[in-house]
């Protein structure tokens, strides 16, 4: 209900805002439609009477001087001009200018017009018309009011020794009056009839337009629906194809990324039931053979020898050590996976690191008649890194190794030196590791089957991984079912610049 408001509200605006754009462009419309109209009509009226002021001089002057004997305008000659110029054209005023522009004579419909006798009209348009032959549209001064321009017809006359120009008004006055007066409900007529007209076709249109741009837009409210219900493998179909692909394709990533990251905390809820089942396990291993050598000692302790009373004891030992270990290993992983430890760094000698750790767990090695080895050449660059962290990290690789090793097995520490980087190896010949499962080994809480053992909840090699990671390196393996396993990682030689 919610989207069908959102998506009516949109369609709403989208229409309003077309609307808006209809009208103004209607009235734009009709204000560029007037003015052009006024343009042709003036561009088409001085063509036609371009050599109007022409004819009228070679018509009129040729037999009649436009001056009298003392100078005077001849009054009567002009008489009958505009009796010849009210059968062309009832808006045409006519002027005799004299060389400097200044206005010697008028004739206008009914009456003369003194009152322009005094005035000047620049001469630079009428020039320029009379020598592109009225080829071009140009406007002139309107003699009656200087600050309005006008179209007319011009033409020079040499009449014995007197020059000035014949300047013809072709809108006059009358002309302007009466077209101001129409003026206004031409424009009313012309805009709302223009207006109305667009409005109408523009609507069906707008409709259509909104109907076929807003489709895109309900195949993705349609999609959002869709998955809002349940829906997680339904996507918008050819969406790089849509109008609106940048959106329809986001959606599409967005569905796929939320599905990802169901199906990743659906494999976190696994892997965490996991975790449980496997930490209660190997807790409550130790904790009841803890229990149950206690409760031997409390009820048979005087029937139980010396001897077997050490046996008990050790055995509880034992298996508070192994508690203690995998709590710890539970309390390291989780500060690492949370990122609470930040590694020192710092140059020093893994070949003595490598030195001490097989010396200390050449003991454990001779316990279970395993032949314990180290590999690796003289002057061993420093490298740099965090030493107790790497420690940890090899140390865990040689409890692995040793756990899976078979008596008269061997592993061997190797040091090797690449270019930038020094590699560190842990070898065993233990039962090698499948091909399908080595990718699984150091994911956290995963137990894997080697050979016929099951063992631990998958700590230790998920601890490897993560120091390994905040040190910018990997732990790679190795294996092939009975031919050993091979663990390395490397670290950056120590650079004084």
């Amino acid at each position: 209900m919610k989207n069908n408001i959102l998506t009516t509200r949109f369609v709403i605006k989208l229409s309003l805002s077309f609307l808006a754009i209809l009208l103004l462009a209607g009235i734009g419309y009709t204000i560029t439609s007037i003015y052009l109209s006024n343009k042709y009509f003036y561009e088409t009226t001085q063509r036609l009477h371009a050599n109007l002021a022409k004819d009228l001089i070679e018509e009129k002057f040729k037999n009649n001087r436009p001056f009298t004997d003392s100078g005077e305008v001849n009054k009567a000659l002009f008489g009958d001009i505009m009796h010849d110029m009210m059968a062309v054209n009832r808006a045409i005023e006519v002027y005799l200018l004299d060389m400097d522009g200044n206005v010697q004579y008028s004739v206008v419909l009914d009456h003369d017009a003194p009152e322009t006798q005094q005035k000047k009209v620049n001469l630079e348009p009428i020039q320029k018309f009379i020598e592109e032959n009225g080829s071009t549209y140009t406007l002139g001064d309107n003699p009656k009011d200087l600050t309005q321009q006008t179209i007319f017809s011009a033409a020079k006359f040499n009449s014995e020794g007197q020059e000035g120009y014949v300047y013809i008004v072709l809108a006059g006055e009358d002309f302007l009056a009466t077209r101001n007066d129409l003026f206004s409900s031409y424009f009313i007529r012309l805009g709302l009839g223009g207006s109305l007209l667009t409005l109408v076709f523009a609507t069906l249109i707008g409709v259509l337009a909104i109907w076929y741009l807003t489709r895109s837009l309900r195949k993705i409210i349609y999609a959002a629906k869709r998955f809002q219900q349940g829906d997680l493998q339904y996507r918008i179909e050819n969406a790089e194809q849509t109008d609106l692909a940048n959106v329809a394709t986001t959606y599409n990533n967005m569905a796929d990324t939320i599905l990802s990251d169901i199906e990743k905390l659906k494999s976190v809820e696994q892997l965490r039931r996991e975790l449980i089942a496997n930490i209660s396990h190997d807790l409550r291993t130790p904790l009841a053979i803890i229990q149950g050598y206690i409760e031997t000692l409390h009820m048979k302790d005087s029937e139980l020898s010396q001897e077997e009373r050490n046996e008990y004891l050790q055995r509880v030992t034992n298996s508070s050590e192994r508690l203690s270990k995998l709590v710890s290993q539970l309390f390291e992983y989780s500060k690492l996976e949370a990122n609470q430890i930040e590694p020192e760094k710092e140059p020093f000698l893994i070949s003595e690191l490598a030195n001490d750790i097989h010396r200390n767990y050449m003991i454990l090695a001779e316990q279970k008649n395993i032949d314990l080895k180290l590999s690796m050449k003289e002057n061993i660059p420093l490298v740099f890194a965090d030493i107790s962290l790497v420690e940890r990290a090899i140390q865990n690789l040689m409890d692995n190794a040793l756990k899976f090793t078979p008596e008269g097995g061997e592993v061997t520490i190797k040091i090797e030196v690449e270019k930038q980087n020094v590699e560190v190896i842990i070898q065993d010949s233990g039962p090698g590791i499948k091909k399908e499962n080595q990718s699984l080994i150091f994911e956290r809480y995963r137990q894997t089957k080697t050979g016929s053992q099951k063992e631990g909840a998958g700590l230790g090699l998920a601890i490897v991984r993560k120091i390994m990671e905040i040190h910018d390196s990997r732990v790679k393996v190795f294996s092939e079912p009975k031919k050993g396993t091979a663990f390395s990682f490397s670290l950056p030689v120590y650079s004084m610049g």
